[in-house]
């Protein structure tokens, strides 16, 4: 399979490096001039667990191929898209008249309802699903970060197309196990909710690593995320259909907590994408996004307004 990532984002590049070591041909579109200033490799600092439990330690400079223009009449089979929730609508429209015949895999976060979000994209070539790995690109230039087992598919309500399932073969060719989610976009809402329940704490402590290392902290981010639930059920979600993903924040966070914590802190390719990330507008973002539409829908969530100053905009 040829194989565009969208982008030289983390996300892409673990995924790009594990596609390519699977056999598929992979490129990567960079912006106009950025080719030159990233030069013709990248320096990798990874744990990859998809075959060993704490994680491969991969440490290598991965020579890759960029093109800073994209024609219609490419001959991608797929082009991954993974990018903040905030610049989502700018890479779809970036991407609609230049698809080609390839399949798009929306591979983020998204806030906005889903089918809103690919209205520039040809809706019958989208593939829908969430990375399992994380981390930042350090001062140094080099991608610290984690390559987890698991990687999230799913559908809108209809069975996988023969596009869908041509990408999990791909990726499952590639090593990974995936976790099939027939509401995606529920779950991309319960798992937006989750991110903002963390960083109610992780931006008032500073960083991600720093709450890994707080128990106390991450049982209020588990409270928090709680307290966010009824949005999503506000939203339309059917929590019914994601009772595994709820009950770990409905459950009593005096036991949920610490563990919660323990995998953070002392489960290594956990730690590293906790230790490593390095972006912490995109967590400001995500907090600040879910906050907007628990006022304009009249959700009360008191711990993250009261986050609030940790996140807001500064005028």
């Amino acid at each position: 399979m040829k194989i565009l990532m969208f982008g030289r984002g983390v996300i892409t590049v673990m995924y790009g490096w594990a596609l390519e070591r699977a056999g598929h041909e992979v490129e990567f579109y960079v912006r106009p001039g950025r080719a030159a200033t990233y030069g013709d490799a990248i320096d990798l600092d990874l744990l990859d667990a998809r075959r060993r439990f704490w994680g491969q330690p991969v440490t290598e400079k991965w020579p890759v191929r960029y093109r800073e223009t994209l024609e219609p009449e490419h001959d991608f089979d797929l082009i991954v898209v993974s990018v903040q929730h905030y610049g989502f609508a700018e890479a779809a429209a970036f991407l609609g008249p230049r698809v080609g015949r390839a399949t798009v895999l929306v591979f983020n976060n998204l806030w906005v309802e889903p089918l809103t979000a690919i209205e520039a994209l040809p809706a019958d070539q989208v593939a829908w699903g969430f990375p399992g790995a994380g981390g930042g690109f350090g001062d140094d230039g080099v991608l610290h970060g984690s390559l987890l087992p698991m990687v999230f598919f799913g559908t809108l309500g209809s069975p996988p197309t023969e596009r869908e399932r041509a990408v999990r073969a791909a990726f499952r060719g590639a090593g990974f196990r995936f976790q099939e989610q027939a509401d995606f976009r529920g779950w991309l809402m319960l798992h937006f909710i989750q991110n903002a329940g963390l960083h109610t704490q992780s931006l008032k402590l500073g960083s991600l690593a720093k709450l890994a290392a707080s128990p106390g902290a991450v049982r209020e981010a588990m409270l928090a995320t709680r307290e966010l639930l009824p949005l999503v059920e506000a939203r339309g979600v059917d929590l019914r259909r994601h009772r595994p993903d709820a009950l770990l924040f409905r459950a009593p966070a005096r036991l949920t907590g610490p563990a919660l914590a323990w995998l953070f802190g002392h489960f290594g390719p956990m730690r590293r994408v906790m230790e490593a990330h390095a972006n912490p507008e995109e967590l400001r973002a995500v907090c600040r996004d879910t906050l907007a539409e628990a006022r304009r829908l009249g959700v009360a969530v008191p711990r993250l307004e009261a986050a609030e100053p940790y996140f807001a905009l500064v005028p």
